[in-house]
């Protein structure tokens, strides 16, 4: 079997997603998701201008010699643009070789380790009030945990936090420019506790409950925001600090047992060496997506399994459904899983990607069709053509650009 063709899909049906189609000379179709938020355009190009025409005439079969080839070959090694690229031809190959062999992707990776896949589910509100109808709303829809985020007093938009009509997500990313957002650390910290305690208080204390600071604060606000969440008993307080300094997380771990995830801004293993062997970190958040694929995640785990930290695989909006459906793979299959993060996508996205995975009771399932299990509308796609959109930017009140 060889590869005849690969081609790169750009289509926005409600936001920006990136695709690499590869077809071999036996009719088979791979599918990978190289979508990086924001910046699209950079991976779009990498990939047609400079590894497609790399993948003509290779063995499809050969998934490893080909990330180590485009991986090493490249020279300039590393980088959310490469990696985004690199992973989407290894989701492809392992999509050729999982339909070759007539079976799931999951049968590949050693089989299920689990029956179904827990997930947590965003909740989010301008205030305490509105967070609470979120989670009730999150828990109708069966999520097991969930993520909380609430606007802060003070401040006139936080990102993280979409209005009640739900098209916030639309209204942040669609964007000629990026938004800009208002920020207040100090209001934030002392807002954030209270939050907890009035959610708690609703719900109890057993739903477990997630919280992502999104890379604002300093290691001792991080190890400050830590401590003060303990009575909360959160599930995990998530990128505290910016992920570029990573000694940061030694102060914070000396200061709190508020379990940590981190690393979704992360592209490779060597990023993650000194959080997991000091076991700085207990949940490990890369997506299959921006590290590389499925090669190098499932190594990272394995490796992360022997220091105890688990397997949380990040699963926002801009991933695609072909992104979603390689990481449920991989979650079914490795043994430290902890969970899954899922925001679900659009209806049209649906359409776009239909795919075999299903979100049932809070659980998801990869499903059994052979491969990943998604295929690409192309017609739909090319309907819905991309538009520029950028995450946003924070900024002080005295209009200094905060560094998160």
């Amino acid at each position: 079997m060889r590869i005849t063709d690969a081609q790169v899909v750009v289509t926005s049906p409600g936001r920006n997603f990136v695709t690499l189609k590869v077809t071999t000379d036996e009719g088979l179709t791979g599918l990978g998701d190289a979508t990086l938020n924001g910046r699209e355009l950079a991976v779009a190009s990498y990939l047609s201008d400079h590894v497609a025409p790399l993948l003509t005439g290779l063995d499809p079969h050969r998934i490893e010699d080909t990330w180590q080839y485009l991986y090493r070959g490249a020279y300039w090694r590393r980088g959310p643009v490469t990696m985004a690229a690199v992973a989407a031809v290894d989701v492809a190959l392992w999509d050729i070789k999982a339909q070759a062999a007539g079976l799931p992707l999951y049968q590949l990776l050693g089989g299920a380790c689990r029956d179904r896949i827990a997930t947590y589910g965003h909740a989010n509100g301008r205030d305490i009030p509105e967070l609470l109808d979120s989670v009730r709303a999150r828990l109708a829809e069966g999520y097991p945990a969930v993520r909380v985020q609430t606007g802060v007093p003070g401040l006139r938009a936080v990102y993280g936090v979409h209005t009640t009509d739900g098209e916030g997500a639309a209204v942040a990313h669609q964007q000629a420019r990026p938004l800009v957002e208002d920020w207040d650390t100090e209001a934030y910290l002392r807002h954030l506790p209270a939050v907890f305690e009035a959610v708690r208080a609703e719900f109890g204390p057993e739903l477990p409950l997630l919280h992502d600071a999104h890379h604002r604060l300093t290691p001792v606000q991080a190890a400050r925001l830590g401590k003060d969440l303990e009575p909360y008993r959160p599930f995990w307080l998530e990128d505290c600090t910016p992920a570029e300094n990573q000694e940061a997380l030694r102060l914070v771990r000396g200061h709190t047992t508020t379990p940590l995830a981190f690393g979704e801004v992360f592209n490779t293993v060597h990023d993650y060496r000194g959080l997991i062997t000091e076991q700085l970190i207990d949940y490990a958040r890369s997506a299959v997506t921006h590290f590389g694929g499925v090669t190098p995640l499932r190594k990272l785990f394995d490796f992360a399994a022997q220091y105890q930290v688990k397997a949380a695989i990040h699963g926002p909006e801009d991933i695609s459904p072909v992104g979603m459906a390689a990481a449920l793979h991989l979650d079914l299959a490795v043994h430290n899983f902890g969970i899954q993060e899922y925001s679900g996508h659009t209806p049209l996205t649906h359409e776009v990607f239909p795919h075999a995975y299903t979100f049932t009771d809070g659980h998801l399932h990869p499903g059994e069709t052979p491969g990943l299990g998604v295929r690409l509308d192309e017609d739909l796609a090319a309907a819905h053509p991309y538009e520029a959109a950028y995450l946003p930017v924070n900024r002080l009140q005295d209009g200094t650009l905060h560094d998160w």
